[in-house]
């Protein structure tokens, strides 16, 4: 079911970009965040990679793989997941994605996971500063991440 789901939702952004392609702008967003997640009253620090194709001027989809060593009482969790990007007005983005929770420690698990997030990206020096705020939605619960993406474009 989740991979049909995130097979529409990128189709959908290669048919809309394919009318909507950009001209001459950068395409590649690989960025590297810090930050920290909250979840069950505890907050830990949380690292991460993000990486995004923008179709179009207002369209993107990418992927993000996010540890925090602390969480789960020290047993650890990898969040990886796709995300569709919408650019609604300057360098403001809006981002759903589907993917996956993995909690480490003696009773390793995974959970499927469900994140929408908002970032806005500040330009310094030719790398973008992205304030972010995201919201995982896994069996039930919500985590809250939040945190900095520092991006290079090219």
């Amino acid at each position: 079911m989740k991979i049909i789901a995130l097979s529409a939702v990128l189709s959908f952004a290669l048919a809309t970009s394919l009318v909507n392609a950009s001209s001459g702008d950068e395409h590649h967003f690989p960025g590297l965040f810090i930050g920290a997640t909250n979840f069950d009253g505890e907050t830990e620090f949380t690292y991460g990679i993000e990486y995004e194709y923008k179709f179009s001027k207002q369209w993107g989809a990418g992927i993000v793989y996010e540890k925090t060593n602390d969480a789960h009482h020290g047993d650890g969790v990898t969040v990886k997941l796709a995300s569709i990007y919408l650019h609604p007005w300057k360098d403001l983005r809006l981002g759903a994605g589907f993917g996956e929770e993995k909690v480490g420690g003696h009773h390793p698990h995974t959970e499927d996971l469900t994140r929408i997030s908002a970032s806005y990206d500040f330009h310094l020096s030719g790398v973008g500063i992205a304030p972010t705020l995201a919201f995982d939605f896994i069996d039930g619960e919500t985590a809250t991440v939040f945190g900095v993406a520092i991006i290079k474009s090219f």
